[in-house]
């Protein structure tokens, strides 16, 4: 076992690890580091080696996180982070035993993600404005994120190379430079096809030729010019929902489970590493089957009509 490396070495053939071996895009890698980050002050505050820890000092760890107000969503993927660290010293001989193994996460709240409906879908694709230069962009936009369920990530980074509109696919790089095939829809296609008409008369910066959303100045798209677009969008059409363009992302899970797709499906489609991560749209699931069986069932309909005479 190797003992005395300085903490800044450690972390240093952390992060080549994580960015050679594992192949994270550079915004997981700088989301890795930062989280470690505070594990490494915290120990260097507590005088501890980063290779010296125990399962006491990383319960300690994670309760001064959270009495900072972090949530518990925050602070899980926090000592997720900090599992992958330990269990990497470990696999590189730092240390013979990982401290983690018995270090529990927070219980998370039972929290489901906002969805919209396709007739709220097509509300917000009705607010938009296609006199404008930006208005067919924008619709294609839209509909790309609700019809092949991309992360923004995705859909800001989507190449023309990356098009095969005969076979009505697009090849996605997710996270982790991880590749996969997206069915894309025939309504998506046709409004991209509205899009390039116009993106064909711009004058594009030399080397974004290939993106396929750029902006009136010939560049390729940001996170928060989607976010602010949509968020926009969404107020003009009455949408009350807090709403984000991973809201289309979620649309678009939750529209395929209550259409009878297959969970793993779903799964390969939204380039989910685990089962896990896509089985929260079953949840979804259900809370509209619990909402459809309160209106609908038959004694459901006679308990309110009476209770509406009751009160009468």
């Amino acid at each position: 076992m190797e003992t005395g490396k300085d903490s800044k070495d450690i972390v240093s053939r952390y992060r080549r690890y994580l960015k050679l071996e594992k192949g994270y895009s550079v915004n997981t890698l700088d989301a890795y580091m930062r989280d470690l980050d505070k594990l490494v002050r915290y120990l260097a505050a507590e005088q501890v080696h980063v290779t010296e820890v125990k399962l006491e000092q990383l319960e300690h760890f994670a309760a001064s996180i959270s009495d900072l107000g972090i949530g518990p969503r925050s602070l899980a993927r926090i000592l997720s982070g900090v599992r992958q660290f330990y269990r990497f010293l470990v696999l590189d001989g730092y240390m013979e035993d990982d401290p983690t193994e018995l270090l529990e996460s927070p219980k998370q709240p039972n929290h489901l993600p906002e969805v919209l409906s396709t007739a709220e879908v097509d509300l917000l694709e009705q607010a938009i404005d296609l006199s404008k230069w930006e208005g067919h962009r924008n619709r294609a936009i839209i509909e790309v994120l609700f019809s092949c369920g991309l992360r923004v990530s995705e859909l800001i980074n989507l190449k023309l190379s990356n098009l095969y509109v005969d076979e009505q696919f697009i090849r996605v790089m997710g996270k982790g430079s991880k590749e996969r095939l997206v069915p894309i829809s025939p309504r998506a296609l046709e409004e991209l096809n509205y899009w390039f008409s116009m993106r064909n008369e711009m004058s594009i910066k030399p080397g974004e030729e290939d993106y396929v959303f750029l902006n009136r100045r010939g560049h390729h798209l940001t996170r928060t010019m989607i976010l602010i677009m949509i968020k926009r969008y969404a107020a003009e059409a009455g949408i009350k929902k807090t709403i984000s363009p991973h809201t289309l992302r979620h649309s678009f899970a939750t529209s395929l489970l209550e259409g009878g797709a297959d969970l793993r499906a779903i799964q390969a489609m939204l380039g989910h590493e685990s089962i896990g991560t896509t089985e929260i749209y079953t949840h979804i699931d259900t809370s509209t089957l619990r909402q459809e069986i309160l209106e609908h069932h038959p004694r459901n309909i006679q308990y309110k009509l009476e209770r509406e005479e009751e009160s009468e």
